[in-house]
């Protein structure tokens, strides 16, 4: 079998555990290459993505690390077994890699939650915002709307959404594009696996992170992955330490913005600052603008 030319943030993952494995087994690329029949050199482009590995010798490599966490083993498993292939592949001429790479990681997870401190989220965003933003890219607008969909699905993943206040001040595309947008984050806020809430600007606690990011919870902790946005362009990170420092970050977040929406009461009370109560004095703000 020939190198990958085009190595998917998922396979790159998928060697990066592998490699991590051996490592704390304490083993050699040589050594575990002699009981899975292969090169050291062919053991050293499987963990950098370039070579797949069929699940016969996944199974020895697992075996052989010693691991015995069958969550862990299952989510390797799938990303062994996965050819990457899906609705997004359509978009590889339209879009950077990195947004395939996104809505693979999206696709496969098991909940998301989102920080962002200027924007509102892709996946909560309007047809009209979105395509501002993206200026007016009609691919690039498409693939963000298939990307939406999401969240709308019937087994839709449960997403939590931060979002600084700031975000809601930005008129993008004007005040009829920003009332739009917010009574959409107050529609999409209902949505029992939804949960928005707001960071405002009278926090009197620093959060400790200047950057957007987005937490994407895999089929087990260890297979978590971090996606930051990064002025540079979006970067993804996956090893252990980076991702408990982010999921760290976002409990930090929830615990400081305002309560968010509770879907089963019938509406905020005057009394009660929430993140309903936020979005709603935004958006009465722009009714006359």
């Amino acid at each position: 079998m020939g190198f990958r030319t085009d190595i998917s943030e998922r396979q790159r993952r998928f060697g990066d555990e592998l490699r991590r494995l051996r490592n704390t087994a304490g083993l050699s690329a040589a050594e575990i290459g002699d009981v899975l029949g292969m090169k050291g050199p062919a053991v050293s482009h499987t963990e950098a993505g370039r070579l797949g590995l069929n699940l016969e010798r996944l199974t020895l490599w697992l075996d052989t690390c010693a691991v015995n966490d069958a969550e862990y083993r299952a989510g390797l498993v799938a990303m062994c077994r996965s050819n990457g292939k899906g609705w997004w592949s359509e978009y590889r001429a339209h879009v950077v890699s990195e947004a395939l790479d996104l809505a693979e990681f999206e696709a496969s997870s098991a909940s998301i939650g989102s920080y962002q401190t200027h924007l509102i989220p892709g996946l909560l965003q309007t047809k009209a915002y979105s395509e501002v933003i993206l200026e007016y890219a009609e691919k690039k607008a498409e693939f963000r709307r298939r990307r939406q969909q999401l969240i709308t699905a019937e087994n839709a993943p449960p997403f939590h959404a931060v979002i600084h206040e700031a975000a809601l001040h930005m008129m993008y595309g004007g005040p009829a594009v920003m009332r739009g947008q917010l009574s959409h984050l107050i529609e999409m806020a209902l949505l029992p696996h939804v949960t928005i809430q707001i960071l405002p600007f009278d926090c009197t606690v620093y959060a400790s992170t200047d950057t957007a990011f987005v937490l994407m919870h895999g089929p087990h902790s260890r297979l978590d992955t971090v996606l930051l946005e990064n002025p540079h362009g979006p970067t993804f990170l996956g090893d252990p330490e980076g991702v408990a420092t982010f999921r760290r970050k976002f409990d930090r977040l929830k615990g400081m913005a305002l309560p968010p929406l509770d879907a089963a009461a019938p509406g905020p009370s005057p009394a009660f600052r929430d993140s309903w109560g936020m979005i709603q004095h935004v958006r009465y703000r722009l009714l006359g603008r």
